[in-house]
Parts: C-alpha cells; structure tokens; sequence
C-alpha cells in the first residue's frame, strides 16, 4: 500500500528509523545512565534518584540475581505500583540477562497465579503489600528466589520508617504474611554490592519484556517484546515528539501516573524517559485526585500522559485549574479512546491539546499518533508513526478501497515476535507478511489518518485495560449456582465501559450479592461486573453458542447495579 500518511507528517519529520544503532535495549538504557549521571531521572514522595544512582543500585540488584543461578533469559516478574524500587528492578533485571514479565500488584492470588506459572517466572519482585497474594499461590509455580520491597525503604531515615510505619501500622495496608526464604530488597542491594555484574552479551531478538494481554481470547497470554522492539518503539516516540518539544532547552519532566506494569507508562514514560535523559515524577496512587494534584503543584512539567478517565477526573477537581501550566508541551492520551468533551476542557484549562494516539501490549505499544504540534482535535489515532505501516483489511486478508472499514493490521519493527509459548495463538494475529491484526475496525482517510469505528473482538475496555469476556464467563460459570453466562461492556461515564454479566441461575436463591462477593475474590478491580442481571434463558446459535452481540445491541435497559 502507498504510505499516503507521509504526506501528513510535519516537516523534517523522519519516515523510518534506524534500529541498529542500538544492539540491545541495555545498551541504550547504559548510555543514558552515563550520560545523564547527574540529572534527577525520579522522584517519589520527595526523594530523588539520580541516573547516576539508578545505575549503581541496578548493577548491584542485577549481580545479586545473577548470583541465584539463573541461565540468561530466565523470567523475572515485577509486583509492584510506581515506587521508586521499580526502575531499579527493570534495569536490574535487563542488564541481568533476564526477562522481566510485568504483573498488576492488584491481582487476585488466581490471576498471579496463571501468569507466573505461564511465564514460567523463576523469581519475583514484589512490594510487601501484595505479598499475601503471592504467599497463598507460591507452592503451586516454579517461582525460587523472592526480594520483598516496602513503601518507606528507598526514602531513608526517619521519613522512610515513619512511611512505613503508617502504611503498615495506620494504614494496615500491609495484610499479614509468611515467606521465610525472602530476601529485602535494600538487603538484596547491600549484597550484590559486595559482587560484580556479569555483562551479558544480548541480541536484537532476546525477549527483554513479557507484557500480558488477552490478545484474540480470554486466556492471558504474554506478548513476546523482543529488545529491538522496545528500542524501535523509544526512536519512533521520540521522533514523534521532537516537533513539541524542540523548543525545551531543559530537562523534560514527565508525570508518570499511569502504572509502570502497562506498556503506555513502560514505554512512554519509563523507557522514553530515560532514553531522554528526562525526570519522571512517580505517582503511586494516582487514584487519589488530591493527593496528585498536590504533587503536581510541586513541579513544572512538560508531559502528562494518561487515559481519558484520569483526564476527566483531574478535570473535575476544583483544585487542578490552580497549578502552573506554563511548562507544559504535551498530553498523550491513549488505552481509550479520548472524548472531545474532554479534550476541549482540557485544552481550554492548560493550553494543551490531548494527543490521541493507539498502540497495544503487541505493538510495544504505539502504532499510530496523532501529530504532537498540533492543537486540533481530529476523532482519530492519528498516523502510522515512523517505520510502521498500517493496513485495513478484510476478513480475507485483503486491503479494503480507501475510506471502507476494515481490520487494522500493524507492521513495522515494535510489533511482537510473538505470543510466549503460543505458536497457535501467534498464527491467529499475524498474517504471511508480517502484519499483526489488531482486532480493531478502522478505517483511513485520504490523510493517512485512522479512525477506530468497532471492535472486531469482544473486549471490554475499562479505564484503558483490557477485560475478556471470555475469562470472566469461565471463572463465573464455575459457581455452583451458575447455569451459564455472558459477559459485555455497557457504556459507562466514570471507565468508558463496565461489566455487565447476564446469568442463567441454576440455584434460583442465588442472589446477585453473592455472586458479586464471589466475584470480588476471584477478579481485580477494573475486571469486577459492575452490572448482574438474571436471565431465564440466554441468545444463541444454532450451535450452541451464546450471542454476546445480541445482548449488546438490545435497547438500552435500566442496568442495575450490583452490591
């Protein structure tokens, strides 16, 4: 297909970058460190790291699990919110040789489960407030070696044991546990202090990053991302944003809200962030509205990147028009979509724009963006960024007329090498010519630009993650009072969409608090029905099979919501 998008981009705009520069997303990763040595690169509740510090405690973490014994490309899982100890643990774990697979701290002991065990993870990282969830699955994984972090420990001295001391003795949010052969994580440092990082030769095609994701089904599976492919997704980020930020002559200070365990924050603010020799203000709850709006107050930033609920929600906060804007150059708005209602507010509060843009676990993630030196609203994911093509194609694989829907398909060198250890699933989104299908309807305009009009899949989109009916119905339907099921998103003004779930009792006392305390147990908060409804019968085929598009399309009802 011609590139028509090229036409679009702004002047002196790369079109295609160059991935070899680098061997290895560590060796980029080492030239920022030593490069920016003696700029801040974090902050968290008031305490700075260096780059400089960055580098020296990795080093000394990395060493420390070089010296469990693991083999190079052993998996390494990270538990953790925005805390100080998790760019030291990515940066640990690459220069290590290893593999860090990403993990929601909220997860149920289930889903923590299922993804270490498909990982096949040998250690983990976790912060002390989730370690009761890895406490009740750790005899059934293969997971050997633990390193438990607390909220105080990096801060130091009195501010540090005070912090801690609230969080577990005020706050109690520190459930009771028992892992006797776990290791602290400043214990870990003192230790691999006193040895010596092995440097570990990497190729351009080692597994660097495990993100999980449902792809085309319910089951969660980790997308392969490969270290070009991070270092391809980091050159074309910031080709993208040169045009904004051409007039920064400072350090670029980036608000770092989104959760590092999904790939936006991984590799937008994180990875780009360092590769940039940026400062990241870590938000640990960015939940609390007022809590980060006061951290806010404390800096002049240049990037906030979030989904179009955080945008709304600081919105509404009668105290977000008071802090200082001045510094600010750019808004990326992706994991949904990024409503004008809410663009237009924003813009008229800070002076910016929000800069949609798309992408997935599978593409590193971005894809496509909006042009970052523009003010205007377009209702679309923008263009093909530099190196990516995009085709629309039809259920036959082929490349519909100009302006006709169709499947988005992706290619270009930050999509996956493939889904771990799923060769069949790997097969179902990936075409003979090397395009990964994204599941989503689009369709392109004469400009290049795409506009997302359907989702060929079932998921769920909540607040920007993704939720899979076809998990939800499997953990559902196992409750003895459950017949059978249905899962699908219903419009919501606080997420984008909700779960509403559709239950043919078999048990006709059960009753929909029950189910949703089972619920509760079994699922992480955005994967909750926020909806249940009984049914006496549900839509299906002829075959069996239950029409989750009927249930959807049916006229909008009174959903009531679930206890």
């Amino acid at each position: 297909m011609e590139k028509i998008w090229l036409k679009s981009y702004p002047p002196g705009m790369l079109t295609d970058i160059d991935t070899e520069q680098y061997r290895s997303l560590v060796q980029l990763l080492e030239e920022s460190f030593h490069k920016f040595a003696d700029r801040n690169a974090y902050v968290c509740m008031d305490k700075f790291l260096t780059y400089a510090e960055v580098d020296a405690y990795s080093k000394r973490l990395g060493a420390w699990l070089q010296s469990r014994g693991m083999k190079k490309g052993a998996r390494v899982a990270v538990m953790m919110p925005n805390v100080l100890q998790y760019p030291i643990a990515i940066a640990a774990i690459l220069r290590a040789g290893y593999t860090v697979v990403n993990i929601n701290p909220l997860y149920t002991p289930r889903e923590l489960e299922h993804q270490l065990n498909d990982s096949g993870s040998e250690a983990i990282l976790i912060l002390e407030n989730f370690a009761t969830t890895l406490e009740q699955v750790l005899g059934r994984t293969q997971v050997k070696h633990i390193v438990v972090a607390s909220m105080g420990e990096m801060l130091g001295g009195v501010k540090g044991a005070l912090v801690n001391f609230v969080v577990r003795n005020v706050k109690k949010m520190v459930p009771p546990f028992s892992l006797p052969n776990a290791v602290r994580f400043k214990d870990a440092l003192s230790q691999g202090g006193r040895m010596k990082l092995t440097p570990v030769s990497l190729e351009p095609t080692d597994a660097a990053f495990l993100q999980y994701t449902g792809g085309t089904t319910g089951v969660s599976k980790g997308a392969t991302l490969t270290h070009r492919n991070l270092v391809a997704n980091l050159l074309q980020n910031e080709a993208w944003s040169k045009p904004a930020l051409g007039n920064v002559t400072e350090q670029i200070t980036i608000v770092c809200a989104l959760p590092l365990y999904h790939i936006f924050a991984l590799t937008c603010c994180a990875m780009w962030g360092t590769r940039v020799g940026a400062l990241n203000i870590l938000i640990p709850n960015p939940r609390d509205i007022g809590g980060f709006i006061k951290e806010l107050s404390k800096y002049k930033f240049n990037m906030l990147p979030a989904v179009n609920t955080l945008y709304n929600a600081l919105l509404n906060h009668p105290s977000f028009g008071n802090l200082d804007f001045s510094a600010l150059k750019i808004c990326n708005g992706g994991g949904m979509a990024v409503q004008q209602a809410v663009n237009d507010k924003w813009l008229k509060v800070t002076g910016v724009s929000i800069i949609e843009g798309y992408g997935l676990s599978e593409t590193s993630p971005v894809a496509t963006c909006n042009r970052a030196d523009s003010q205007a609203f377009t209702g679309t994911i923008g263009l093909p960024v530099p190196s990516t093509d995009i085709a629309i194609l039809d259920d036959d694989g082929n490349e519909v007329a100009l302006g006709q829907p169709g499947e988005i398909a992706i290619r270009g060198p930050q999509v996956m090498a493939g889904y771990w250890n799923r060769p069949d699933e790997t097969a179902k989104v990936m075409t003979a010519d090397g395009y990964f299908k994204s599941g989503d309807v689009g369709v392109m305009d004469e400009n290049g630009f795409v506009k997302i009009v359907d989702r060929k899949k079932d998921m769920i989109l909540v607040s920007g993650f993704n939720v899979y009916p076809n998990e939800l119905e499997g953990v559902i339907a196992a409750h003895p009072g459950v017949l059978e099921c249905a899962c699908i998103g219903v419009p919501d003004e606080h997420s984008g969409e909700a779960v509403k779930v559709f239950v043919v009792r078999k048990d006709p006392n059960l009753t929909v608090e029950q189910l949703m305390a089972y619920c509760k147990e079994q699922f992480t908060g955005y994967k909750k029905p926020k909806y249940i409804e009984f049914r006496e019968e549900l839509p299906k085929t002829n075959v069996g099979k239950i029409l989750r598009r009927m249930l959807r399309d049916e006229p909008p009802g009174q959903n009531k919501k679930a206890a």
